[in-house]
C-alpha cells in the first residue's frame, strides 16, 4: 500500500516538471512567429512573459493541489493501513478460537463414540442375555406342558376313583356342594340383615329421639298468648268523653272507620279494643294513640288518623320480616319475600303467631341439620318460608302450601326449598331430606305444650266466613264483624246501592248466615248506607 502511494507522488512530481518545461516552450515558440522572419517582437514577448507567468501560477496552484491530494490520499492510506492491520488481527484472533472450538468439537465427538460404541457393546451384552433368557424360559415351558400333561392324567385317574367310591359324577357332586354352601350362605345372611335391621332401627330411634329432644331444649319461646282484645291507655278520665263525642258521634266514627270495637267502661284511664283480626286491631289501637295525642277528636281527624295507621303497620311488617330474617342469619331474600314474612306478624294459626313460628320452626330444623351434617342455612331457608302461603290466602284460591311454593318459585327460591314448602302437608310426594326435616319441625313448634289453642282458631275462622258472607255481595264497600262475632257491620257505596237494596243485602246476608254457620245465640246484620257532601271555602 506504501509502493503505491510513493509511485503516486513520483508520477505527480515528473507531471508537474514537464508542465513547467513544455509550457514556456509552446509559448515562446508561439511567439517566435514565421518561419525566416524576424524575432518576436516586444508585444510578443510581453504576451508571452504573461502567458509564462499565468502557467507558472498554473503549475504552482496545480502542484500545491497535488500535494494535498498527495498528503489526503497519504492519510487515507495510513488509516487504511492501520485498519488492515486491525483487521488482521481480529481475524487471526477469530482464527486461533475457531480452532479451540474445534479442538473442543473434536474431543466431544471423541467422547460421543467413545459412550456409543460402550453402548453398543453393553447391548450386545444384554442381547445376548436376553437369547440365553428366552431359551431357558423355551426349555422351562416345555418341561411344564409336559408336567401339566402328567397332572392332568392323575387328577383324571382320582376324579374317575372318587366317581367310583361316591357313586356320584363331578358335575352331580359339584352341584350339591354348591347348593349346600348356598343355603348356609342365605341362612347366615338373613341372620346378619336381621341383626343389622335390629340394630339400625334401635340406632336410629335413639338417635332421632335425641336429636329432636336436643332442639327442642334449645329452642326456648313463649307460651301462645294470643287475645283478641287490646288495652289503650289514657292520660286522664276526662279523655273518655271526647272519644265517645257529642251524642257518642265520635265512636259510633270510630267503629264504622277501623272496624273495631271501642269498649268504655269503669276501668280508670283506660279503654278496650275488641276484634278478631289482628292486624285491624293494631291498626285501631294506632289511630287512637294519635287521637289522644293530639286531643282533636272528630270524624275527619278519625279517619286521616286511621290511614296515617295504616301506612304504619305496612312498615312494622316489613320491619318485622326483615328482623326474623336477620335472627336466622337469612340475608340474601327477595323484597317481597320480605315483605310477605312480615304480614305473618298479624296471623295467628290456632292461637300461635305465624311469624313466630316460622322463627321457631327454622331455628329447630338448623339444630337437626347441624346434628345430622346437613346446611343448615338451607333447612332455615326452607322452614322459614313454608307458611309464606298464608299471607295470601285470603287473596288466592287453594292451599297455603302450594301457594306458597309458587310464591317462592316466582322469586328465585331454590328448587328445594319450593319443594320444602309444597311437600310440608304431604301435597306433594316427599324426595328431599330437607323437606322431611321441614315437616319435622313444622310439627315440633305446633305440638309442644302451650303452642296452640283450638278455640281460638275455631273462633277466628267463623269470623272471618262472616266477613266473607257480607264481601260476596254487590256494591258491598268495607264489612267489620264486630262484638265478638254478634254483629256485622256492612258499609255500601250510596252511589251503587239505594236503601230498599240495603234492606235486601241485610236479610240475604242473614240467612246465609244461618244456612252456611253454627253459632250460639243471634248475629245482628247492619248495612249502613251513608252519603257525604264536601265543600271548600275559599
Amino acid at each position: 500500500m506504501n509502493s503505491t502511494v510513493v509511485i503516486m507522488l513520483a508520477v505527480a512530481v515528473v507531471l508537474l516538471a514537464v508542465v513547467a518545461v513544455v509550457v514556456p516552450m509552446v509559448l515562446l515558440r508561439r511567439a517566435g512567429g514565421r518561419p525566416g522572419g524576424a524575432g518576436p517582437s516586444a508585444e510578443q514577448v510581453a504576451d508571452a512573459q504573461a502567458e509564462l507567468d499565468e502557467a507558472r501560477r498554473a503549475g504552482v496552484e496545480i502542484r500545491s493541489q497535488a500535494e494535498s491530494q498527495a498528503g489526503e490520499v497519504l492519510r487515507r492510506a495510513e488509516a487504511a493501513a492501520e485498519d488492515a492491520q486491525r483487521m488482521r488481527r481480529q481475524v487471526e484472533d477469530e482464527a486461533r478460537g475457531l480452532k479451540d472450538e474445534i479442538k473442543e468439537l473434536r474431543a466431544d465427538l471423541e467422547r460421543r463414540e467413545n459412550r456409543l460404541a460402550e453402548r453398543e457393546r453393553r447391548l450386545d451384552e444384554e442381547a445376548r442375555r436376553q437369547a440365553e433368557r428366552a431359551r431357558t424360559i423355551t426349555e422351562t415351558e416345555s418341561e411344564l406342558a409336559g408336567r401339566r400333561v402328567e397332572l392332568d392324567r392323575v387328577a383324571e385317574q382320582r376324579r374317575e376313583v372318587l366317581e367310583r367310591v361316591a357313586g356320584l359324577t363331578a358335575d352331580q357332586a359339584k352341584a350339591e356342594l354348591v347348593m349346600a354352601i348356598e343355603n348356609q350362605a342365605k341362612r347366615e345372611a338373613a341372620l346378619i340383615i336381621r341383626e343389622i335391621e335390629s340394630e339400625a332401627r334401635k340406632e336410629g330411634e335413639k338417635r332421632a329421639c335425641k336429636i329432636v329432644t336436643l332442639a327442642v331444649q334449645r329452642v326456648a319461646t313463649e307460651q301462645t298468648a294470643e287475645s283478641v282484645v287490646s288495652v289503650v291507655h289514657l292520660p286522664g278520665d276526662e279523655m273518655k268523653g271526647r272519644i265517645i263525642g257529642r251524642e257518642g258521634r265520635n265512636i259510633r266514627a270510630f267503629e264504622s272507620t277501623t272496624g273495631v270495637n271501642l269498649i268504655i267502661d269503669d276501668t280508670p284511664e283506660a279503654v278496650l279494643l275488641s276484634c278478631f283480626d289482628p292486624v285491624r286491631r293494631e291498626t285501631a289501637r294506632l289511630t287512637l294513640e294519635k287521637l289522644v295525642l293530639d286531643g282533636r277528636i272528630h270524624p275527619q281527624r278519625i279517619e286521616e288518623a286511621h290511614e296515617r295507621s295504616k301506612e304504619e303497620v305496612k312498615d312494622l311488617c316489613v320491619r318485622a320480616g326483615e328482623d326474623a330474617l336477620v335472627e336466622l342469619g337469612i340475608t340474601d331474600m327477595h323484597p317481597e319475600l320480605v315483605m310477605l314474612l312480615g304480614q305473618l306478624r298479624y296471623r295467628t294459626s290456632y292461637g300461635q303467631n305465624v311469624l313466630r313460628h316460622l322463627v321457631e320452626s327454622a331455628h329447630i330444623a338448623g339444630i337437626m341439620a347441624a346434628e345430622l351434617r346437613l346446611d343448615p342455612m338451607l333447612l332455615k331457608r326452607c322452614t322459614v318460608l313454608h307458611d309464606i302461603g298464608k299471607a295470601l290466602t285470603h287473596e288466592v284460591e287453594g292451599s297455603h302450601a302450594l301457594i306458597g311454593a309458587e310464591i317462592a318459585r316466582r322469586y328465585g327460591e331454590h328448587e328445594d326449598v319450593v319443594h320444602a314448602i309444597e311437600a310440608h302437608h304431604n301435597e306433594v310426594e316427599v324426595r328431599t331430606v330437607e323437606a322431611v326435616l321441614t315437616q319435622a319441625a313444622d310439627a315440633i313448634s305446633g305440638s309442644r305444650p302451650g303452642a296452640r289453642r283450638e278455640s281460638l282458631e275455631a273462633y277466628v275462622k267463623r269470623l272471618e266466613r262472616l266477613e266473607e258472607i257480607a264481601q260476596s255481595y254487590d256494591g258491598v264497600e268495607k264489612v267489620f264483624a264486630m262484638q265478638a262475632g254478634r254483629e256485622i257491620r256492612v258499609m255500601v257505596r250510596p252511589d251503587a246501592i239505594d236503601d230498599i237494596q240495603a234492606q235486601v243485602i241485610a236479610r240475604d246476608v242473614a240467612k246465609q248466615v244461618e244456612e252456611e254457620l253454627t253459632y250460639p245465640g243471634q248475629i245482628r246484620v247492619t248495612v249502613v248506607r251513608e252519603s257525604r257532601a264536601t265543600e271548600f271555602a275559599r
